[in-house]
């Protein structure tokens, strides 16, 4: 990964959604929304305390995260999109 985030900062890959409903409806990529979870793809070191000392993350690359429809920063790195979130943004990690 040639972005490696800063402080708290996670790079997440989102998810793609579902084309299709419970039911077989096709839903058209015009009415479908951007999906509210994704792979976590590098993490930064962690946060700093008032007194210096540095908290580490507790999301890890590779887990499956939900998070806010409108969080984070959107930035495009070799064709694909990814978005730029605090670990504060996450809101669950999604376990087997």
């Amino acid at each position: 990964m040639p972005l490696r985030p800063l402080h708290d900062r996670l790079i997440v890959q989102r998810k793609e959604p579902e084309l299709k409903t419970a039911s077989g409806i096709v839903i058209p990529d015009s009415a479908g929304e951007k999906p509210e979870q994704g792979v976590v793809v590098a993490i930064g070191p962690g946060r700093r305390t008032d007194q210096g000392q540095l908290v580490p993350l507790i999301v890890q690359p590779g887990d499956t995260v939900l998070f806010g429809k409108y969080t984070g920063q959107t930035v495009k790195l070799d064709g694909e999109e990814l978005l730029v979130i605090r670990e504060e943004d996450v809101l669950a990690i999604l376990t087997a």
